[in-house]
């Protein structure tokens, strides 16, 4: 499995079309076969930052994500939202899972 975090700062003029928009994305995206959980979550002591925990079944299915007919309309929706550009941390699942240590 590869967990995305993906850590986003919004526009504080921008917060609540930015929710709108990323929940239509969230909800789509956990309809794709490879994704295994798609969460977003909005900082409490600063609402404009977001951080998106996705977790996909293969490497491939991150891939297959972007090329989505959601993605890129969320993509193309948010980007004059954003404060700076997103960043993105990869990271190999340990627990749970099937892989021994």
């Amino acid at each position: 499995m590869l967990v995305v975090h993906i850590h986003v700062h919004v526009k504080p003029e921008c917060v609540e079309a930015f929710k709108q928009a990323t929940l239509a994305n969230a909800r789509a995206s956990l309809k794709e076969p490879g994704v295994a959980r798609f969460e977003v979550a909005q900082q409490q002591d600063d609402p404009t930052r977001f951080v998106f925990v996705e977790v996909y079944r293969e490497a491939a299915a991150a891939a297959a994500h972007k090329e989505s007919a959601h993605y890129p309309v969320w993509r193309d929706a948010v980007a004059p939202m954003m404060a700076g550009p997103r960043q993105s941390v990869k990271f190999n699942n340990v627990f749970p899972g099937d892989q021994e240590w």
